[in-house]
């Protein structure tokens, strides 16, 4: 499906970004990945690639920081000689009530959620300009979509993250760059294993499917998006959610 694509996937040593590297890897990518401090995990996944008989290149890098994105961008294209399909999957929570939330832990969500997405979407349009050709896939959030208490900085970088999805659609559609925005809901990753048993059923209370997601059933929707099947979508937003917004 991917045959001769290479992707590059931020944040993707673990929990979704992972599978979606994974994911890619399986349907013929070539991959290339980012991570900050995950190491040893970007070293297994990148074994596990291998395995696939595909070409992998880990790279560490912040997210936050527009001169890592070019030069990120720069390294994949000089060992791959192109870049077809960039997902924008780095993030973080630091969640609190507002009267509560420091200035920093709303700067570190904003910087590193959708800073980040301006940084690699930038980075990467000039060669995908060049190809006529790219994906841009941004993950953002069912929090983005309807809002939660205790977490209004990550809701608003989530939220961010689709208004500029749209705008970008928009302004590359006519060099044949499609961008469209993906909307997890309640994934059961490091970052929703921190919640009690009873904080677990309340979330499942709230979801039609009553359960929570696993990574590649976002991954797979990714997957779609990347494919040629998914040719004729640009600036849309895919909730993979089990009907929460609904």
């Amino acid at each position: 499906m991917l045959e001769g694509k290479v992707a590059l996937v931020t944040g993707g040593a673990r929990g979704i970004g992972r599978s979606i590297t994974l994911e890619l890897a399986r349907n013929g990518a070539d991959v290339a990945f980012t991570y900050k401090r995950s190491a040893q995990l970007a070293e297994s996944l990148a074994a596990e690639v291998r395995s696939m008989g595909r070409k992998v290149l880990p790279l560490e890098a912040d997210a936050t920081s527009m001169n890592s994105a070019v030069e990120v961008i720069g390294k994949v294209v000089a060992e791959f000689k192109r870049l077809d399909i960039l997902v924008n999957n780095a993030g973080i929570t630091k969640d609190s009530l507002l009267l509560r939330m420091s200035e920093e832990d709303w700067d570190s969500v904003i910087q590193t959620n959708l800073k980040s997405v301006f940084n690699y979407t930038k980075a990467a349009a000039r060669t995908m300009m060049g190809q006529r050709y790219g994906k841009i896939i941004n993950m953002s959030s069912v929090v983005g979509l309807i809002g939660n208490a205790g977490q209004s900085n990550y809701a608003a970088s989530k939220s961010g993250i689709i208004g500029f999805t749209k705008s970008i659609a928009k302004e590359l559609a006519s060099r044949n760059i499609l961008v469209n925005a993906v909307a997890p809901g309640y994934i059961d990753t490091d970052m929703t294993a921190a919640l009690t048993e009873e904080q677990r059923k309340a979330v499942t209370d709230a979801i039609p499917l009553k359960r929570v997601a696993k990574p590649d059933d976002v991954a797979k929707v990714v997957l779609f998006l990347a494919s040629p099947d998914a040719d004729y979508i640009t600036g849309q937003v895919i909730a993979v959610d089990g009907g929460m917004s609904v």
